[in-house]
């Protein structure tokens, strides 16, 4: 099952620019079950103001219907130590399913893109619902789930050309997609067969990195090649508000905006680095970071899929055409475990997740297409049919992988071979074949008596 290429969707129209400095989205206490950090109703949302230049406009075949303001805040602020003005998503899908505009980012899509969004983000979420159910089945020996984070990678994958570069992390499976990726070779990874099955040059989306916020430094390094030969495709690095906290971005920082690197720096913040919550990590959103290394930075709703489509279009452009670095907070949420290996009920609430239910990306766009009449239930109906086989291809692929041959561990470890390698080789060889001669000797024994 594969997705469409990634050059034939999402046709859209964007234009941004840096945002005005939000306050941090804060929970109240150590302590107590934190409470979600949500956008206020509908209804409340002020209008953004806007600095000037990020983005560009470009058109598309279909105009949305204006709504309101696409201005959204975050609930949180300076009572809880946190310093800085109040954040505001850039928003263009309310969790109603209502469109809005905003003044500096929008985009315009057709029936049949907006369908093909719908499409990703539902099979991406059938993909991933699958993998951890045959984590728990005991055929992968560990899953790292984006529940709840669809939109943000699908919106911004989808917002690539093909010739632009993704360095994701372990939890990229909807840019994956986006990238024309097999969804099983995500699996062989984390079931131990390979160390990622598919060629990263052949889709431009980088092997997955398990040490984390390593990948924005190479993500860095080959922006930085991409301006010395002048080429004007652009690189996408992908990371978690946990990363944030890395040396490593730091530092892809520093070298991206000192060099003017192409670069597009995304942070998926899912409000926990494992049972870390943001506040703790920063007293400043992390969008507001890139100010201090001289590029703009902004913040989107992550589970609007249009709002981080428009904006990380806008972003690539800017890049492309020679304006350097920007940051990306989609702020979103992690609406499953940190891996399979976690229990987030030790250290959030029902309450929260509940409250961040109700902003599912999926059933607002569901919403959305079916008050404008943009789809209809037999479209509905055959991608419920085709998730349903998507489930059916994942289990009938994982249980057919080949285990890997044991003695590969030994190749490519040096250029021209090395006596050591050839030793310890050999020696591995006669301990695995002394499984078999035990193994032998118990059978003829058995058969003896």
């Amino acid at each position: 099952m594969k997705s469409p290429s990634s050059g034939s969707r999402a046709k859209s129209a964007a234009k941004g620019s840096d945002k005005a400095a939000p306050k941090s989205t804060a929970r109240s206490t150590a302590k107590s079950a934190p409470k979600s950090t949500a956008g206020r109703s509908a209804k409340s949302r002020a209008k953004s103001t806007a600095a000037s230049g990020a983005g560009r406009k470009a058109g598309s075949s279909r105009a949305t219907r204006p709504a309101r303001s696409g201005a959204a805040s975050a609930a949180g602020g300076a009572a809880n130590g946190v310093v800085g003005a109040e954040p505001e998503l850039i928003q263009l899908l309310t969790p109603e399913g209502e469109r809005v505009t905003h003044p500096e980012y929008d985009v315009e899509l057709s029936a049949e893109e907006l369908q093909g969004l719908y499409r990703d983000m539902v099979l991406t979420r059938r993909f991933d619902a699958e993998a951890t159910s045959l984590q728990r089945q005991g055929e992968l020996g560990l899953w790292a789930s984006l529940l709840g984070q669809e939109a943000a990678q699908i919106g911004s994958g989808r917002a690539l050309r093909p010739d632009d570069y993704v360095f994701p992390t372990y939890r990229e499976h909807g840019v994956a997609w986006c990238r024309d990726v097999d969804p099983t070779m995500l699996l062989g990874m984390f079931r131990g067969v390979n160390n990622g099955g598919w060629d990263p040059n052949s889709n431009n989306f980088h092997l997955y990195t398990i040490v984390i916020g390593s990948q924005t430094l190479h993500a860095a390094g080959y922006a930085m090649g991409l301006a010395k030969d002048g080429a004007d495709s652009a690189v996408i690095a992908y990371f978690g508000d946990g990363a944030s906290s890395q040396g490593d971005v730091a530092e892809a920082f520093t070298f991206s905006a000192v060099y003017n690197a192409p670069i597009v720096f995304f942070c998926q913040n899912n409000q926990w680095a494992i049972s870390e919550p943001t506040e703790r990590q920063s007293r400043v959103p992390i969008y507001q970071r890139a100010q201090g290394y001289g590029f703009p930075g902004v913040r989107v709703d992550g589970n609007d899929v249009l709002a981080c489509l428009a904006v990380t279009k806008a972003a690539v452009e800017r890049a492309r055409t020679g304006e350097g670095p920007m940051l990306i907070e989609a702020f979103t949420y992690r609406m499953g475990a940190h891996t399979t290996s976690d229990d987030p009920t030790r250290y959030r609430s029902d309450e929260e997740r509940a409250e961040w239910e109700a902003k599912d990306p999926i059933k607002r766009l569901k919403a959305y297409l079916e008050n404008e009449k943009l789809a209809d239930a037999d479209f509905f109906a055959r991608i419920e049919e085709e998730s349903e086989a998507m489930g059916r291809h994942v289990r009938d692929a994982i249980r057919t992988m080949p285990d890997p041959d044991s003695m590969a561990i030994f190749e490519n470890v040096y250029a021209d071979g090395h006596a050591l390698v050839d030793e310890e080789r050999a020696q591995f060889a006669e301990y695995q074949a002394s499984f078999a001669t035990e193994s032998e000797s118990g059978s003829a024994a058995v058969e003896g008596k």
